[in-house]
């Protein structure tokens, strides 16, 4: 069973599509063969730039939903923080 993810794309006319999935890899591929959501179609390339696991569908719609009720620079806020704490990870000597 896979884990459901919540998610960020920026989209090629720079603005932000939050979605959910439980197959990050082929939604990814999808939004970029326009086979995805009617909003990215028309706004290709699209690139992953946020992702957060959700343990149920039901909590990543609700934590999808929360996300969508940000305005734009807090979902950037949201962005830099998640890109911070990877590259904390990367470089942590452990």
């Amino acid at each position: 069973m896979k884990n459901w993810q919540v998610y960020i794309l920026r989209c090629g006319d720079d603005t932000l599509y939050t979605g959910i999935t439980n197959d990050m890899t082929g939604r990814l591929r999808s939004h970029n063969e326009k086979r995805g959501s009617r909003y990215t179609r028309a706004r290709l390339p699209v690139t992953l730039v946020y992702r957060e696991e959700a343990p149920s569908r039901s909590l990543a719609s609700r934590r999808e939903t929360a996300i969508k009720k940000l305005t734009r620079k807090q979902k950037l806020q949201l962005i830099a923080t998640a890109e911070i704490t990877l590259q904390e990870a990367c470089n942590d000597p452990e």
